[in-house]
């Protein structure tokens, strides 16, 4: 059990690497990217690289017995019980397009489960952060999921696999199942920010498939401790190594399961 002043600790640690390296993507923003293709629609910029090499760093300095798990560069196992899980730039393809939507995760397990979850947007100077069982906060206000009850009247958020011009599992069903239902979707490209959209209100629901952990680590707890709600489509429990994410603000959780699964 790990006491809530040293989970402080790794969350301080945590905001402020994360700023530093939102620092350093924006400054690269303003330059020419080199970008390298990871799939058709799947990219990598030098930025990706430049952020995910200081934010390794870091750790490397300050816990170096900690494992790592990165997106851009193999795992660091280290046969610890803590483990860093990683996304340098979440919204790579919006960061290439001058897209404004995209940002900085970085997330801390302990033995399996998530302890602290920091998601940073430079453009928008907004940190929203959690550590387990202290609640969630945007920059130092502590936020809440929305008390939406009708998924008739609910702002949902999703996206869309980087294979999905060769996959037949590729969300569209149920995109369009949603898409008559509620009140609107949208589709941002970040799914770190959508997960605390709705961890502070601005969206109602999310569902995804095929994410990666880093994609939804530090997101999973700030929902969780904004008072929402992740499972699989099924309804069942949720890590962040499974392949499809629901989340929501708890109250249209089950109308959105039913969806998923009509």
């Amino acid at each position: 059990m790990i006491s809530v002043y040293r989970l402080k600790v790794f969350q301080s640690f945590a905001r402020d690497t994360a700023i530093e390296a939102g620092k350093l993507l924006l400054k690269k923003s303003r330059s020419r990217n080199k970008v390298r293709y990871k799939g058709r629609v799947n990219l990598v910029t030098e930025a990706d690289l430049l952020s995910e090499n200081l934010i390794v760093k870091s750790i490397e300095r300050f816990y170096p017995k900690h494992s790592i798990l990165a997106e851009e560069k193999a795992a660091r196992d280290k046969g610890s019980d803590f483990k860093w899980v990683i996304d340098p730039l979440d919204g790579t393809t919006n960061y290439a397009h001058e897209f404004p939507v995209w940002c900085v995760s970085m997330a801390l397990e302990y033995e399996g489960e998530i302890a602290v979850g920091v998601v940073y947007d430079p453009l928008r100077e907004e940190l929203f952060s959690a550590v387990a069982g202290g609640g969630a906060y945007l920059n130092r206000r502590k936020i809440n999921v929305s008390s939406q009850k009708d998924l008739d009247k609910s702002l949902l958020a999703s996206g869309f696999p980087y294979d999905i011009g060769s996959s037949r599992e590729d969300n569209l069903k149920y995109f369009n199942r949603f898409a008559k239902l509620a009140r609107g979707i949208r589709r941002a490209g970040s799914a770190a920010l959508d997960l605390c959209y709705l961890a502070c209100g601005r969206f109602d629901g999310f569902w995804e498939l095929k994410l990666s952990p880093w994609d939804t680590a530090a997101g999973k707890l700030i929902v969780e401790e904004a008072g929402g709600k992740t499972t699989d489509f099924a309804g069942k429990e949720y890590s962040i190594y499974d392949k499809y994410i629901l989340a929501s603000n708890g109250r249209i959780h089950n109308q959105m399961v039913k969806v998923l699964n009509g």
